[in-house]
């Protein structure tokens, strides 16, 4: 089958996407298919990748993000889409790519892979100081009115996990269907455990060998809540010697460098793309700690399950999907005490029942393999079945339609 992706937010820069969209050839190379990748890019480009490749149509760069560019003229993504004759064309943001995919006039079975929930990453986040979640999504439904309008011209909306298939049912979405993530087991794994590098990480973080190694990992954006991951691991120093690696960068730089200077036992890694090092790192910790409570699944703490390694998250998002009582603490999202409870919760379990938890937890891990083949039977499904008409084209009157 050959499927064209066509993904606003792929970028060489990038974190969970650009991690899933790599691997993502590698598994449809294995599987047999045929995967074609369009982004947007600094210039027109094709670089190989597997039976299929990635092309970058010259765009312009995304306002507050550097790292991203944004989809602006259609005409270069509709005839790389009729030039390359796919099976299925996928839309993997409900932004200016998905408008583009979907007045595509070819009757080309499409489906949308929604990768993350933009209310409960921004609004729900802003506001939450005076609103709660459900108040929010009331004040956001012109969003929830234009993401019905859209998924209406797709024959499939598919997510990463069940807490957001839920969710879009709830506010009115058709033929969602969830296809859970997976981890490379090839290479996140407890066997990795390095004690030197733990050694050298606590060192780092002015702590003895006797501290526990908290690590921390994902891009600087709001959406993490890496301050309050800070102060939560500072705040649980008084119990428990403790040291914290934040493994990131990104634009919301400033405020994660303002909550950890003067914390000597807080200490900054620059985003790790080896995937083999960034493994070692995760068995070699004591706990991994999250903050972010918008996530569609939550592949980092799953690949920091496959690593062995407790967890301690939000009650909101996919990680609270994904963690099991057995080997994981969760607290109210948002609440720097409750984060600070939890990591204590963790830390006085007896160390011998949640190493034996962590290893059973670490060989039930879902492979990434069987996640892609999950999805491409899917979409070969989606493909079979095809498409009979082609709805009217999608309203231009909405902005949102054009961000």
């Amino acid at each position: 089958m050959r499927i064209v992706d066509v993904a606003e937010f792929y970028s060489p820069t990038g974190g969970g996407v650009r991690t899933y969209i790599d691997r993502k050839f590698e598994a449809a190379t294995q599987l047999g298919h045929q995967l074609f990748v369009i982004a947007p890019g600094p210039e027109y480009r094709f670089e190989r990748r597997g039976a299929g490749g990635l092309i970058q149509v010259r765009s312009p760069l995304l306002p507050f993000d550097s790292n991203y560019r944004m989809f602006w003229d259609a005409a270069p993504v509709h005839r790389w889409l009729d030039s390359l004759s796919p099976d299925l064309v996928e839309a993997s943001s409900p932004w200016r790519g998905a408008w583009i995919v979907a007045n595509w006039s070819a009757p080309v079975p499409r489906a949308m892979f929604m990768h993350a929930d933009p209310v409960a990453i921004y609004p729900q986040r802003w506001l939450a100081s005076v609103a709660g979640p459900e108040r929010i999504d009331q004040l956001f439904d012109w969003f929830w009115n234009y993401l019905r309008q859209l998924t209406g011209r797709f024959a499939s909306v598919v997510t990463s996990g069940a807490w957001l298939a839920r969710r879009f049912e709830h506010h009115g979405l058709a033929a969602v269907t969830s296809v859970p993530l997976g981890v490379d087991r090839d290479v996140f794994s407890p066997r990795l455990r390095d004690e030197r590098l733990r050694s050298e990480l606590l060192k780092a973080c002015s702590c003895p060998d006797d501290a526990t190694l908290a690590l921390a990992v994902g891009r600087f954006h709001p959406e993490k809540r890496w301050p309050m991951v800070i102060e939560a691991t500072t705040r649980a120093r008084a119990d428990a010697p403790i040291g914290l690696v934040l493994v990131g960068d990104g634009f919301d730089r400033a405020r994660v460098l303002r909550a950890a200077a003067g914390k000597p036992h807080v200490h900054l890694l620059p985003p790790i793309r080896d995937r083999g090092l960034l493994a070692a790192h995760l068995a070699s910790a004591d706990v991994l700690v999250h903050g972010c409570d918008s996530e569609t699944f939550g592949l980092l703490p799953a690949e920091a399950m496959a690593s062995g390694l407790p967890l301690v998250g939000p009650d909101r998002g996919g990680f609270a999907d994904l963690a099991q009582p057995s080997t994981a603490e969760i607290y109210r999202s948002g609440d720097v005490r409750a984060a600070t409870a939890a990591i204590l919760r963790l830390l006085a379990r007896d160390p011998r029942e949640l190493k034996a938890a962590t290893l059973e937890a670490a060989a039930g891990v879902r492979r990434d393999v069987d996640h892609f083949a999950a999805l491409f039977d899917h979409y070969r499904s989606v493909a079979d079945e095809g498409q009979t008409a082609q709805p009217p084209a999608l309203a231009r009157r909405s902005r949102v339609a054009f961000a």
